[in-house]
């Protein structure tokens, strides 16, 4: 359990225009505090300072570390190499002043996030190259980078990612709810690249909504609101055998809980809302996933 950390969106911080309320950063970092959290994520553009070392400070406050942060890079266009790796450099030399350790990549399709097509041969050539160039610029500043499936990437699907796996060496964040609104089993995952773990988040998924999510019938913030992530454990992913999985191939990083989630209607006082969620999540880790680990 003190390998279990959270993120800002559990409470709903989320950057996209009408996702829902933006809950205070002291609420926030304080509930998860509360929560016995050691460690988070860093969170939409705005949750956190900009400055690095006011950061640290504020996580220092509560008794927090940072883990990292979620960085979308476009990385299967030529033209846009010089741009992404700035963009790199500069969002790497910000998480490792501000005590990261680690730095998660999503592949976009453009700035906007518009929907992805499938890599030509040339542009996915241009996407390991990159990949290999980020991961370099994250060593020149002591980072892990892993690479983040996500709806609405260009690694989005179980084709993109098995495509991927045998491309290149690229450390994986496995997330086991993207992975499985993909079509990609995160149990197979964890059992078949294990070694290629370097981060894992947690998310359980009512599969319900995924078709009309997959087929761009509802976007991720329709979804979201309709219910798409459920406390871990109540959902449809077999996050218990994920676990279980990672742990016995020696998996020894972080589970972060980050459950998409939106604050939407009267904003709940605090100690309520999402703490709650979250605070489910933790005891299904603990009365459920740590047991049987603990027998081995």
């Amino acid at each position: 359990m003190s390998r279990i950390a959270s993120a800002p969106i559990s409470w709903g911080i989320c950057e996209v225009p009408g996702w829902g309320a933006m809950l205070p950063t002291d609420r926030v970092l304080g509930e998860m505090a509360g929560l016995g959290l050691p460690a988070t994520e860093l969170g939409a553009p705005g949750f956190l300072p900009a400055d690095p070392d006011a950061v640290r400070d504020d996580l220092a406050r509560h008794g927090l570390a940072l883990i990292g942060g979620f960085t979308p890079l476009v990385l299967h266009e030529r033209s846009a190499r010089d741009e992404a790796l700035k963009s790199a450099r500069d969002t790497a030399a910000a998480l490792a002043r501000a005590g990261a350790t680690t730095f998660i990549t999503a592949a976009v399709a453009d700035a906007a996030w518009s929907p992805p097509e499938v890599l030509d041969s040339s542009e996915h050539r241009h996407l390991v190259e990159m990949l290999a160039r980020v991961d370099e610029v994250c060593d020149e500043f002591g980072l892990a980078q892993v690479l983040h499936p996500h709806v609405q990437t260009i690694i989005e699907t179980a084709t993109d990612v098995d495509r991927l796996l045998e491309a290149c060496d690229v450390a994986w964040c496995l997330d086991t709810g993207h992975l499985a609104i993909g079509g990609k089993d995160p149990v197979a995952f964890a059992r078949e690249a294990a070694d290629r773990v370097g981060h894992v988040h947690l998310k359980d998924v009512d599969l319900s909504h995924v078709p009309a999510l997959m087929e761009r019938r509802s976007s991720i913030l329709q979804s979201v609101h309709a219910g798409l992530f459920t406390p871990l454990g109540q959902g449809d992913v077999a996050i218990a055998e994920v676990i279980w999985t990672l742990e016995a191939a020696g998996y020894d990083g972080w589970y972060v809980i980050e459950q998409d989630t939106a604050v939407v209607g009267e904003v709940p006082p605090p100690g309520d809302g999402p703490v709650r969620s979250v605070a489910s999540s933790m005891d299904y880790l603990r009365d459920v996933v740590a047991p049987r680990l603990e027998v081995r």
